[in-house]
């Protein structure tokens, strides 16, 4: 439906996603980010407003007819991570690299807002375009400041969409769902405390590292031995931090995790679980444990008929294979939290690389995409506003 237009607007959102790639930002520092999109926008002659509490911009297409209100999502911060892609417009700036691709979701979305623009005639009804700072910073997060947010609550959509890349799915693929896309993200600490001693004499102390050990062993137990084999949980200890010398009993180890679920009883079975275990294997070996468990995003749920829309949207532009049968994952998104108050959903877009024989992951120093499916991203979003809007607009007649 707006193949036209992404396509001849195609070199721009490349330029676009490198300029942004070049000159990542972390969250809640999305300040140059921001001057970039308002100044592309401004360029278009899309009206927007700055977000009042944060570095989110939110655009607004207005068509030359009246109707519903309809919200695409792009994120736009980066990650602390040092780039290993050998690429003229890899990152500038040390340990910071968009490796999500959320720099190529904001060119996408910019993308879509020209395309729209360029057609708002046709258009009855808004569409918003939201820049969204902070995904990565979980478990606070951008979407709730960005719902909150005086311009936001002026122009409530009635259907929201969000679109993410995706490296498991070749380009001109989309994968989408109803029901659970992403699932519950939490995160933990556990602190263990014992006792100090010398090396040669481990009798006389509590070993807090070996106190660890059996903990992590026996927080696996939670997925294999409480939860239903049919319900889906992970748990992960990523970093553990311990100990002074070599000689010297350690009497302190911290391990940090995170917990993934896309159940909330699960969510609650596991937590309440592992604050059990941490305390009795601790208490059991002569140490104490102190647990901080901290939920973050919530599972992404699509709205059954939003998923469907985008499935057969998928299929229409890009054919029968347009939009494959896929799963879930249990990676977490904010996005989710704007699917608690707002019907919509969230999608894959297909950028497996080609010349690549096994594909980096997200969050990876050497992850990548095929810019062709920049053309796929943008044409998908523009369709999917417009024909949402005639939808919910047909329905609120």
């Amino acid at each position: 439906m707006f193949f036209k237009e992404a396509t001849s607007n195609h070199d721009h959102v490349i330029k676009w996603r490198r300029h942004l790639h070049q000159n990542p930002e972390l969250s809640h520092e999305e300040r140059q980010t921001q001057q970039f999109v308002c100044e592309t926008l401004d360029e278009a002659g899309i009206a927007y407003e700055k977000m009042q509490k944060s570095y989110g911009v939110i655009g607004m297409i207005k068509g030359e007819q009246p109707g519903k209100i309809v919200a695409l999502r792009a994120d736009m911060d980066a990650l602390p991570i040092e780039e290993k892609n050998d690429v003229p417009y890899r990152s500038t700036k040390e340990r910071i690299m968009h490796a999500c691709g959320h720099d190529a979701h904001t060119a996408m979305l910019l993308g879509a807002g020209v395309a729209l623009q360029k057609r708002r005639n046709e258009i009855a009804g808004t569409v918003l375009l939201l820049f969204q700072p902070a995904e990565e910073d979980a478990p606070i997060g951008g979407a709730q400041a960005m719902m909150e947010d005086p311009t936001f609550l002026e122009n409530e959509p009635d259907v929201v969409f969000g679109q993410h890349v995706w490296p498991d799915l070749p380009v001109g693929q989309i994968g989408v769902r109803a029901g659970a896309m992403m699932g519950n993200s939490d995160r933990f600490s556990i602190v263990v405390n014992g006792r100090a001693g010398h090396a040669s004499m481990p009798h006389q102390a509590v070993d807090a590292i070996v106190v660890a050990n059996q903990l992590m062993s026996s927080l696996q137990t939670i997925v294999s031995r409480n939860v239903d084999p049919l319900d889906s949980a992970v748990i992960t200890v990523g970093k553990i931090s311990g100990g002074d010398r070599y000689n010297v009993v350690a009497s302190e180890v911290t391990l940090e995790g995170t917990v993934r679920t896309f159940s909330l009883d699960v969510r609650e079975q596991v937590e309440k679980r592992l604050i059990q275990l941490a305390n009795q294997v601790a208490g059991a070996m002569g140490a104490s444990a102190t647990v901080h468990y901290q939920k973050g995003y919530v599972a992404t749920l699509n709205t059954e008929k939003w998923a469907e829309h985008v499935k057969q949207q998928a299929r229409t532009l890009f054919g029968e294979r347009g939009a494959p049968v896929v799963n879930p994952s249990l990676a977490g998104e904010d996005f989710g939290r704007f699917l608690q108050h707002y019907p919509g959903a969230y999608f894959w877009l297909g950028t497996a690389i080609k010349e690549r024989p096994v594909q980096s992951p997200l969050h990876d120093s050497t992850f990548g995409i095929d810019e062709e499916a920049l053309v796929y991203g943008v044409n998908i979003m523009a369709t999917t506003a417009v024909t949402a809007l005639q939808q919910v607009n047909k329905e609120g007649n």
